[in-house]
């Protein structure tokens, strides 16, 4: 098989998964391979999770339930971040995911060759202090995440309103970049100067009677300052008081008065505005992604760390005391989900004859926090890396 094909026919899912363990493990280990990979059902990987504190049985069935909600809203966060990045990164979206690292490598490396973090999550400390840190963190970073992007929406929602305003139809679009002083006469107390939409298949119309729409128009005034696919933008010069007088009449042969009052200043702060507002985009941008990359890391991070504390809660609940059991990451090829399921089932059977008989049912046996996922003869969870898919 080509390199190409056999990285299309994995999964961005992985199954992380355990079953009781013998000494030293190996033989748990080398029996689920050795079945999967000879029909090339998935690739595996040891997934090393370290001694950690068990306490009593009770802590363990209630801390199995706060973990299980945690790793939804973990997850969520994750996902948050990612989404974001996206909306981000607008310009060079193919580039989100070769950004998005777990401690400098990318994610599914991170995955395969899993270290549990000794510093950040001391092994010696209690279960529940462990899962209290990581939701502690990753709520505060869900805070920042927030208060960042509505800074940054703000910034970049005033600019798109700007410009879309510069692209709009000329009934509605900015006059910015458009017209000049001396597109008007200013400072008259008798002489105004109008704005008129007129229609492409009109504008002869328009040269033809203009001047016959009010007694009092500024002979010659007209002059097209600019056009779209649907028409064009000319000025009339008339006398003030004949202003009303000359729009019933311009409606009346589809003529269209744009309402406009010539102000420099306010046409000098909307060009500052504009550049202050692209400026201000820029200048926060790269912050701010570096801000994602560094705490995307930390979430998902978090989140695998999240995934070993409840392989092995759930392992020492399934299995009992002593802890022995082996963690165990599989990869699916698309094609051999299915069959995977099987082979797995008629594997480990033995653990829980009636689990087998309803693999595939969704249910909620207490103290096994398997939530609403399916529940199997073995410790099983499924991590989705599809971070990236926002369709």
């Amino acid at each position: 098989m080509k390199k190409t094909e056999a990285v299309e026919s994995k999964m961005m899912e992985f199954w992380l998964i355990s079953a009781p363990g013998d000494q030293p493990n190996q033989q748990t280990w080398e029996r689920m391979n050795v079945v999967t990979t000879k029909a090339n059902l998935s690739t595996n990987f040891k997934f090393v999770i370290p001694d950690l504190k068990v306490g009593t049985l009770d802590s363990l069935i209630g801390l199995s339930d706060d973990l299980g909600k945690l790793d939804t809203f973990v997850e969520s966060v994750v996902k948050k971040i990612a989404h974001y990045t996206t909306e981000v990164m607008e310009d060079s979206r193919d580039k989100v995911q070769e950004n998005l690292l777990a401690n400098g490598v990318d994610l599914v490396t991170y995955m395969t060759c899993f270290q549990w973090d000794m510093a950040k999550y001391p092994v010696k400390q209690p279960l529940k202090n462990i899962t209290e840190a990581i939701s502690k963190q990753i709520s505060q970073l869900e805070v920042d995440l927030k208060t960042r992007a509505a800074a940054y929406n703000s910034i970049k929602g005033n600019l798109e309103n700007l410009k879309r305003r510069a692209v709009g139809n000329l009934l509605t679009r900015t006059l910015t970049d458009i017209v000049s002083k001396d597109d008007f006469v200013l400072g008259s107390e008798y002489l105004t100067t109008l704005l008129v939409i007129v229609p492409k298949a009109n504008y002869n119309h328009w040269q033809q009677k203009y001047e016959s729409l009010s007694d009092l128009i500024v002979p010659r005034s007209t002059k097209m300052i600019t056009e779209d696919a649907d028409g064009g933008l000319f000025t009339v010069t008339l006398f003030k008081k004949a202003v009303d007088e000359f729009k019933v009449k311009a409606r009346e042969n589809k003529f269209m008065v744009r309402e406009f009052t010539f102000n420099e200043q306010e046409l000098q702060s909307e060009k500052e505005e504009l550049t202050r507002l692209a400026a201000d985009k820029k200048q926060q941008y790269g912050p701010l992604l570096r801000w994602l990359k560094v705490n995307f890391s930390e979430a998902f991070i978090a989140w695998i760390h999240l995934k070993a504390l409840r392989v092995f809660v759930e392992s020492v609940l399934r299995y009992g005391l002593p802890v022995n059991f082996q963690a165990m990451l599989l990869q699916p090829n698309k094609k051999s989900i299915n069959r995977l399921r099987d082979v797995l089932n008629a594997l480990y059977k033995h653990l829980d004859g009636a689990a087998a008989s309803f693999s595939d049912t969704k249910i909620d046996i207490p103290g096994l926090n398997v939530g609403n996922q399916e529940y199997y003869p073995y410790v099983y969870f499924r991590i989705d890396l599809n971070l990236f898919d926002f369709k």
